[in-house]
């Protein structure tokens, strides 16, 4: 751990100067952060603050397992800057806990939630999942009350997506697991927006809700194409490129997996080219993003704003699909805004690849 940091910072200080303005938001995520010893949190975080431009910072999220916080742990996190915390706790039942292969149980979440208010976080959101194998309607409202009861800021509620080459897809794809019918977990999506509606929290994105003032910054920073510098093993950056053919266009870097390529891409930077991704996307294809970003927000794309960044209409790009699927009900435009209708949300790769085309 303590080698895996040091190149961290190495890498935050080899690449400052790609920082071209404040930062606004810091996220710790890609795995459990909470597993770091508290000394080692305090390092990281003094550190990049010695680093990066992190004195205009409005919000710093991490993650953590539960089961796996301490009061110390906490504590450091909370003094070193950190003012919000995001615990998976995925499902209520113990079963299928199991079945996505968490180390916690129902219990370790509660726990969890107690010690980060005591120690003082004030922003605290939970990770909850559907569409489980063997998971039922019931299971998930029992989840969803289960998560409204610890009073929650935020909530994130994802459809699970089998990542290809783990022991859950490949159980799936061997028949020993069976993902639920697509009505059922339909349902369970509608379930969840009627629920958390009624507890006062407000959908602001396909699968994210917030009390008032407790949306993810940093998220809907993603949504709105704000460039963002990513750190660490596997971490995408997305930076600005010059558009000489005028719009948007920006570069992602994608860092490597194994530590061992991680390390030797930080130490000889001159090995970055051979041993990171990178692709550069503008024109048509930045164009697209916007749109497929911007339609996972509830406030939608704005066409002022379309037209501001990519120096073209969206009449233009895209006028006779907009129409097409404003009149077959899956999308609404007003406010001079494009949105995903409810019925929209629910085959939003559809829309997407109509707009593709």
């Amino acid at each position: 751990m303590e080698g895996y940091i040091g190149t961290l910072l190495e890498e935050a200080r080899i690449r400052r100067g790609e920082c071209s303005e404040p930062i606004d938001t810091v996220y710790f995520g890609g795995g459990t952060p909470s597993l770091l010893p508290p000394s080692l949190l305090r390092r990281l975080c003094e550190e990049l603050r010695n680093i990066l431009p992190l004195e205009h910072v409005r919000e710093w999220s991490v993650e953590a397992n539960p089961g796996t916080v301490s009061p110390e742990w906490l504590d450091t996190a909370l003094e070193a800057g950190i003012s919000r915390i995001s615990l998976g706790m995925q499902a209520a039942q113990p079963a299928i806990l199991a079945v996505l292969g968490r180390i916690h149980g129902p219990e370790a979440v509660s726990r969890s939630v107690a010690l980060a208010r005591q120690a003082g976080f004030r922003n605290l959101s939970l990770d909850l999942m559907f569409g489980i194998p063997g998971q039922t309607l019931p299971d998930w409202r029992e989840t969803l009350d289960t998560a409204l009861a610890l009073a929650p800021d935020h909530l994130s509620a994802y459809g699970l997506i089998p990542e290809e080459g783990t022991p859950l897809e490949e159980d799936l794809r061997e028949g020993r697991l069976k993902l639920p019918e697509p009505e059922e977990e339909r349902e369970m999506y509608d379930l969840a927006l009627r629920r958390l509606g009624k507890a006062g929290f407000e959908q602001y994105e396909i699968s994210n809700f917030a009390r008032p003032g407790y949306a993810c910054r940093h998220n809907i920073g993603y949504w709105r194409q704000i460039p963002y510098l990513g750190l660490g093993l596997s971490a995408a950056s997305m930076l600005p490129l010059p558009a000489p053919e005028g719009g948007f266009a920006c570069l992602r870097r994608t860092n490597p997996v194994a530590f061992e390529e991680y390390e030797r891409c930080v130490r000889h930077p001159e090995t970055a080219a051979k041993l990171c991704s990178f692709e550069e996307v503008r024109g048509r294809d930045a164009r697209f993003e916007t749109l497929m970003l911007g339609l996972r927000m509830n406030e939608g794309v704005s066409e002022k704003d379309f037209e501001t960044l990519h120096g073209v209409s969206m009449a233009d790009c895209y006028g006779p699909v907009l129409t097409r699927l404003r009149d077959g009900g899956l999308l609404d435009f007003s406010d001079g805004c494009w949105r995903l209708t409810r019925r929209g949300m629910d085959i939003q790769n559809s829309v997407l690849t109509e707009l593709m085309e």
